[in-house]
């Protein structure tokens, strides 16, 4: 899987409140939750997101409570890729659970900046800085997590496995 875009940066430890805000748990609707992704620490992240379709983040993204509407509330605003410094570990596996591509490089998540354009290409774990020419590596997901994130999740893999 390759992903270009330009990126939206933020820093160390955003947390699942701020990346959803709890007055927005009490919908399951995708679209609901995509609304208000990151309205508490970015009012502009609506509108970024309509073009941007990375996020690049510092330690500990994702900590906080363990609700697994942060990620999808990030996957529904069309955000494709988030790289960061490191993941909380609930929410890392929430987010391959639901198919959200998550990578750790923390050489790539300190140099990138806001707005810079990246490419990533999932399966060999390379990033690369397309604005300042810089290149990154990340360790590749294993095949069978490559595959649930294609399928675009868990209940999906499980599906077609069953199906086969």
């Amino acid at each position: 899987m390759k992903v270009q875009s330009t990126v939206i940066k933020y820093g160390d430890h955003v947390d699942t409140d701020v990346i959803i805000p709890a007055r927005y748990l009490n919908t399951t609707d995708h679209a609901e939750l995509a609304s208000h992704c990151m309205e508490d620490i970015d009012g502009d992240f609506k509108k970024k997101s309509e073009t941007s379709k990375v996020i690049v983040a510092g330690r500990n993204f994702g900590c906080g409570s363990s609700r697994e509407h942060a990620p999808i509330a990030i996957k529904a605003s069309g955000i494709e890729l988030v790289i960061a410094d490191s993941f909380a570990r609930i929410f890392y596996r929430n987010s391959i659970d639901i198919g959200l591509p998550i990578v750790e490089c923390p050489a790539a998540a300190a140099a990138i900046r806001d707005g810079d354009e990246i490419t990533a290409d999932l399966d060999s774990g390379i990033i690369t800085d397309v604005t300042t020419g810089e290149t990154f590596t990340a360790a590749p997901f294993p095949p069978f997590i490559q595959e649930i994130i294609s399928c675009g999740g868990i209940a999906a893999f499980v599906r077609r496995k069953m199906e086969a």
